[in-house]
């Protein structure tokens, strides 16, 4: 399969929901507020995305950053049937080089089956972070 790469600046609410669901993330998200969706892909900062040989979006990374110290990677989706092929690591690699590469600190919250995957793709794990949940 041949994986097409590209930063996105026009991504379409629909778009992004049909790829958290085949990813799985969606259970961990507003499905059922479009709105609030919407304004996650409007006013995300950065979306590096994965498609297939016919334009499919199989993967993304949505951040928000100030491409000069920090870039909090909220959203890391790749389609199930996609996994296991690089495609995250790559869109993380990708996603840490656009928002700024070494200057910048790369920040992401795992799902608790993610715990596993992001030290073998290269994350370290911190003990220091702390926040407030959205009620």
């Amino acid at each position: 399969m041949t994986i097409t790469y590209a930063i996105e600046t026009r991504l379409g609410a629909d778009e992004f929901m049909d790829v958290l669901k085949r990813s799985g993330l969606d259970a961990r998200r507003p499905m059922d507020k479009p709105d609030v969706i919407q304004g996650m892909v409007d006013n995300a900062d950065l979306a590096v995305t994965a498609r297939d040989e016919d334009g499919r979006l199989v993967g993304i990374a949505r951040s928000v950053t100030d491409f000069a110290y920090c870039c909090y990677l909220s959203d890391l989706a790749v389609d199930r049937d996609c996994q296991r092929q690089g495609i995250g690591k790559e869109l993380m690699a990708r996603t840490k080089e656009a928002a700024g590469g070494d200057k910048i600190t790369l920040l992401l919250l795992s799902a608790p089956d993610g715990m596993d995957y992001y030290p073998k793709a290269g994350l370290d794990k911190f003990d220091n972070c702390f926040g407030i949940r959205r009620t």
